[in-house]
């Protein structure tokens, strides 16, 4: 494949000497001539062009002059026509995958350009969105990498790759998780080493193809805000914060009424925050959660208790746990302490 901007190659030298007789030899050279022209995007015009024009040269009269112009013309117009061809299946393609992530309307008509590009409707579908440092572009060459690559995954799993906002998506026919993963690795193989994917949960038909959409760009909004690292992150894993995210009202009066404690430690909150998420993310375990922090397990169970004693709220006790975990969430959700907290009416 030819680089963004790149031009084609010339055309390499005839594979036979002109005017000789072709035999097997000669065949299998001009073969391997083409596909190493077909390799570098040398037209195939300019390939027969330069291998008649050689033989033109060497041999009287005007038959092999005219055999040229008519394999020429003939080359020409079926490039031409066939360039017309992919450009209208292009345009198919582009106006069927921007139907689906922005909403069906016309199932019919959706149906009818479906059948053209081999996409079923019906079923499951997944959705999985990838952000990089640079937007992506449709005639970029990661995205035409990436495009090739999931073309030749396999029929399991038909897919359709878009660009749209700068972002990558991949829209996957059945449960599809196993091709969101290819497609993940697939744009980190195509020199892409600061994106980051996100995936939705399967939803059926081409309704759920919008709300799949929406729910991994939201899942990758969601992601960059919390600091997540994984290069893929399913919608599933951050589902919690999104339930949280829907009633910031009742998740900052949350925060403010079983956390507010927090502030009265001396150097503020964010020590024992920290702690409290490591905690939690290691099973309220002391001996994970110190290894996690580079801490004692001494001075894990002093934070713990200092927590205990500011808020009220003891992590030992089931539903008090509950309480400051979902809590010790909705203050990642919301940046605290690095962003105040708003009052509920304001």
């Amino acid at each position: 494949m030819t680089g963004q901007g790149e031009s084609p190659e010339r055309p390499p030298a005839p594979a036979t000497a002109p005017g000789q007789v072709l035999d097997a030899a000669d065949r299998d050279r001009l073969r391997a001539a083409a596909a190493h022209a077909a390799d570098r995007g040398v037209p195939l015009r300019a390939l027969i062009e330069t291998h008649l024009g050689r033989h033109c040269e060497a041999v009287p009269g005007d038959a092999v002059r005219r055999m040229r112009d008519v394999a020429i013309a003939l080359t020409e117009g079926y490039e031409r026509a066939r360039g017309a061809a992919i450009r209208r299946e292009e345009e198919i393609r582009h106006a069927f995958v921007d139907g689906l992530l922005s909403g069906p309307g016309d199932l019919g008509r959706m149906a009818e350009l479906a059948h053209r590009v081999g996409f079923p409707l019906t079923g499951p579908h997944r959705v999985a969105v990838a952000r990089a440092g640079a937007a992506f572009l449709a005639s970029a060459p990661a995205t035409r990498y990436v495009a090739e690559a999931m073309a030749a995954y396999g029929d399991e799993s038909p897919s359709l790759i878009a660009t749209k906002d700068g972002l990558l998506i991949c829209v996957t026919a059945g449960d599809g998780a196993a091709a969101c993963e290819h497609f993940a690795a697939q744009v980190r193989r195509a020199a892409v080493r600061d994106s980051q994917v996100a995936v939705s949960r399967p939803r059926p038909g081409a309704n759920g193809v919008v709300h799949s959409f929406r729910e991994a760009r939201e899942t990758l909004e969601l992601a960059d805000r919390l600091g997540v690292p994984r290069p893929v992150v399913h919608a599933s894993d951050l589902l919690v914060f999104q339930v949280l995210g829907r009633d910031r009202a009742a998740i900052t009066d949350l925060v403010a009424t079983v956390l507010g404690g927090l502030e009265q430690a001396r150097g503020g909150p964010g020590l024992l925050l920290e702690t409290l998420g490591a905690y939690f993310d290691s099973g309220c375990a002391h001996t994970v959660t110190a290894r996690r922090l580079g801490l004692s397990v001494r001075a894990v169970s002093y934070r713990i208790a200092r927590v205990r004693t500011l808020t009220g709220y003891d992590p030992a006790l089931p539903d008090q746990r509950y309480a400051l975990q979902t809590a010790t969430l909705g203050a990642r959700l919301l940046n605290w302490p690095a962003q105040p907290l708003q009052p509920p009416d304001g």
